[in-house]
């Protein structure tokens, strides 16, 4: 299917691993032109070159950590030398510990909040007004279930999430009137089957990524992790990564141009 997102420049940030790498991939096989944003510069080029080869000739890298409030400025600067920015892929989340929330440590909080909801707005802030002067754009922001119905032992990156779907209803209210339209795609838990789709810079690299320092789910035993599981209707419980980005790009696209402020689950049907 034409989704009709050839030659448009679009942003995937958290694009070296994971469901953002599968995004970043998903765009190009369209004919994007895709600026892929992430902290590991080795593993982004790798995605930039096999964007290329999958139909983006002018698939980007760009390193950038979205903790630093400059960086969503550096990202438009880039991107916007291929042309204006159609699309915003907003990828970014994580959480730093696994605690129940009495016993967790205050000085984690911020760092969940920051991860996953503040870089939202940095980087939607940056190219919205870009948006509104042309009068259209999409906007996907990657939620999760975990701000549908809450994570246990994740209280704080659950609410974050949950932030993460208001703020997507409340800004489509906002800019539909300029035609930019604004949804949000809420996986369960997703793990691709390419080894290759794990950065240095991923969340599940114990040694460099954002868990590197953290004590998430270690030291759990094994009545507390069984809190944290849930089962669907499916026989698996766990997503494919391109089974998230199939749902990205048709929300960016043309077809869904009638679809806004909407949460999709992507969970096998764990909220059944």
């Amino acid at each position: 299917m034409d989704l009709g997102l050839a030659g448009k420049v679009v942003i995937v940030t958290g694009a070296t691993a994971n469901i953002g790498r599968a995004i970043a991939l998903e765009f190009a096989s369209e004919g994007a032109r895709v600026v892929i944003v992430g902290r590991d510069e080795a593993a982004g080029a790798r995605v930039a070159e096999l964007a290329r080869s999958r139909g983006a000739p002018e698939a980007l890298f760009v390193a950038a950590d979205l903790l630093d409030p400059l960086a969503p400025h550096r990202i438009l600067e880039a991107a916007e030398a291929l042309g204006p920015v159609e699309v915003l892929v907003n990828n970014l989340g994580s959480h730093v510990g696994a605690a129940l929330f009495a016993t967790s440590d205050p000085a984690t909080w911020q760092a969940d909040i920051e991860i996953t909801f503040v870089t939202n707005l940095r980087m939607t802030h940056a190219v919205l007004n870009g948006m509104i002067a042309r009068g259209a754009g999409r906007i996907v922001n990657i939620g999760s279930t975990a701000g549908l119905v809450g994570d246990y032992m994740m209280p704080v990156y659950s609410a974050a999430k949950s932030a993460v779907h208001g703020f997507t209803r409340v800004l489509a209210k906002e800019v539909g009137q300029h035609g930019i339209t604004v949804n949000c795609v809420a996986p369960y838990g997703t793990i691709s089957d390419d080894p290759e789709a794990f950065s240095r810079g991923s969340r599940f690299n114990r040694e460099t990524g954002f868990f590197a320092t953290s004590t998430a789910f270690r030291g759990l035993d094994a009545a507390e992790n069984a809190k944290r599981q849930r089962t669907g209707v499916l026989k698996r419980s766990i997503a494919r990564t391109e089974e998230v980005s199939g749902l990205v790009v048709f929300l960016a696209s043309d077809r869904a141009g009638f679809i806004t402020g909407q949460i999709y689950p992507v969970d096998g049907g764990t909220l059944l």
